[in-house]
């Protein structure tokens, strides 16, 4: 079977897959019934035991998923935390690399509290760094890292890690710095330019989330390479914008506007509706906030 399979926001999970693969069943520290492919569940237990001998404690939240389980994921999520949230932390069905039994999701135990939130766990940044450092010796790699949401479609994920079923490959993705995406040549190696701008009214970390979002979103589009993205400036936010942003908005009430610039290359190929092999320059995206809450992506194009 093909342990480098590349599922992902382009590319759906093949038809037989299920008759390929092997998995086995356990139960997690909270009761669940995990299912993970056979290789990759036994190089997961040998990495757990090295960390418990660091003093590091984790255990499995998922692996294998259903399409079901996946739809039902995506719908918890929409109403918890919106449509442009989980575009960028859940894949849709039949494209998530959950399905292949191969993507592992960790969770810590610390002082003997078991952390599985999302926003919980990325609180523990040096305990991910040990665990990232490990984890190739044994055949997995960091699926999502961070910046490279525009290739993977999704910001950074610590705790999931994906496996691969060969050290030596897993050990020159993580030193390299590249994705599974790129190792496979299935897209160009891309490091856009990211330009925060001199903002008075947004934080770098608000800038940056939207930064995400855009990133994750321009990862559907087939064979666009990204070159830069920056902040457009406070302008922006006026009443003339925030009026248009509302009425073309879903009931929302925005009170908060970024507009984002990003330069990027098409490919020769089929690009939809995009011009093939074309340079776009200051493509917009205008993202908006209601008070105290997280950007949208509302609109985009020139």
């Amino acid at each position: 079977m093909n342990y480098l399979i590349a599922v992902n926001k382009q590319n759906p999970l093949p038809p037989d897959w299920g008759r390929q693969i092997r998995t086995i069943h356990f139960t997690n520290c909270v009761g669940d019934d995990v299912e993970v492919e056979e290789k990759a569940y036994k190089a997961y237990l040998k990495l757990k035991e090295k960390l418990e001998d660091e003093g590091i404690f984790v255990d499995l939240d998922s692996a294998l998923r259903s399409i079901s389980a996946q739809q039902k994921i995506v719908d918890d999520f929409t109403q918890k935390y919106g449509n442009d949230y989980t575009a960028k932390t859940v894949a849709r069905p039949g494209y998530s690399e959950h399905h292949t039994g191969l993507a592992l999701d960790l969770v810590l135990i610390v002082d003997g509290k078991i952390i599985y939130e999302n926003e919980d766990l990325v609180r523990y940044p040096e305990i991910w760094k040990r665990i990232h450092e490990l984890i190739t010796e044994y055949g997995f790699i960091l699926r999502y890292p961070n910046g490279k949401e525009h290739i993977t479609g999704y910001a950074y994920e610590p705790w999931h890690i994906r496996y691969l079923d060969d050290v030596d490959i897993a050990r020159r993705i993580m030193t390299e710095g590249v994705t599974l995406e790129e190792y496979l040549g299935l897209v160009k190696d891309s490091d856009p330019k990211i330009d925060y701008g001199d903002s008075k009214l947004y934080t770098k970390q608000q800038i940056y989330e939207a930064i995400v979002r855009v990133k994750c979103q321009l990862a559907f589009w087939k064979g666009v390479e990204l070159q830069s993205i920056r902040y457009a400036g406070d302008g922006c936010l006026n009443e003339e914008n925030l009026k248009w942003l509302n009425s073309i908005s879903k009931g929302k009430k925005y009170s908060g506007i970024i507009e984002l610039l990003c330069d990027f290359h098409t490919s020769a190929e089929d690009c939809g509706t995009l011009e093939a092999d074309h340079e776009y320059k200051d493509h917009q995206w205008w993202l908006a906030c209601e008070k105290d809450g997280d950007f949208d992506i509302v609109t985009f194009g020139y």
